[in-house]
């Protein structure tokens, strides 16, 4: 099996050394495309104003100055001798659930290749970033094999693609594994407004606390409670629930 490792934390993030460890238990036929710097937060952006640089490392392994999406593009189209039968996207530092899936770069790996027609996954590690504690790396090194492997024994097709968090916790304390929905939050994206030396205004985004919106298990509730989160997810953003009300707005039975 052929895999195609990604990420958006960078070449040398830490997840990603976990992420070649996890892919080394699956198979001896493991390439890397990764981003050159962090990319976190671009979500499923493209560069499309100036050209992508590949660094050869070694044979298998590749540096470029893009995106995660741009990774996958490169590695299928370009530095693999042929595609990839599965494409493996972190491990991300920090949770990605809930809304915050639109911005992953992390997702946006592994959607780019469910969209190329290649079974994808997508793998974050949660962590608490108001704790000085250690990241729990070894919950993902640990389990996510086994995760991975299940995942693809159920045979699940693209352009599904699945999202799968850690939570905080040493490995033997993770109570056990939920398929679930993704979950909702309250909006917590503010501006920070700050001075330079010359006492001109910038700008920070940051987040603040967050509350759930909404009842049931998610994948935000799951990490929360010590459960692996996995989340099968797909491209295809419509509103199937909302086309019937627009119909009737615009007085239109086209595609019913």
């Amino acid at each position: 099996m052929r895999i195609l490792l990604v990420n958006d934390d960078g070449f040398d993030a830490p997840g990603f050394e976990i992420m070649r460890k996890v892919a080394a238990e699956l198979s001896d036929d493991v390439w890397v495309v990764a981003p050159a710097t962090d990319q976190s937060g671009l979500a499923h952006s493209l560069t499309l104003s100036h050209p992508l640089r590949v660094k050869t490392v070694d044979e298998r392994n590749f540096i470029l100055h893009g995106t995660p999406t741009d990774c996958v593009i490169m590695g299928v189209r370009e530095l693999l001798p042929s595609p990839p039968d599965l494409v493996l996207s972190g491990v991300n530092l920090g949770q990605n659930v809930a809304d915050d899936v639109t911005y992953s770069g992390t997702v946006a790996g592994a959607m780019e290749g469910a969209l190329l027609g290649i079974r994808s996954i997508a793998l974050s590690q949660r962590v608490d970033w108001a704790s000085d504690a250690p990241i729990k790396w070894q919950a993902t090194l640990k389990h996510a094999p086994s995760i991975v492997d299940t995942l693809l024994a159920a045979d699940f097709t693209p352009p599904t693609f699945i999202n799968v968090n850690f939570p905080d916790k040493e490995p033997e304390d993770i109570d056990g594994v939920s398929v679930v929905p993704q979950g909702a939050l309250e909006h917590g994206l503010f501006t920070e407004r700050r001075h330079d030396g010359r006492a001109k205004p910038y700008y920070w985004l940051r987040f603040q606390n967050r509350e759930p919106i909404g009842e049931g298990e998610t994948d935000l509730s799951a990490v929360q409670n010590g459960r692996i989160a996995v989340t099968p997810l797909k491209p295809d953003l419509t509103d199937r629930d909302g086309m019937a009300s627009l119909r009737s707005a615009f007085n239109s039975d086209v595609g019913a």
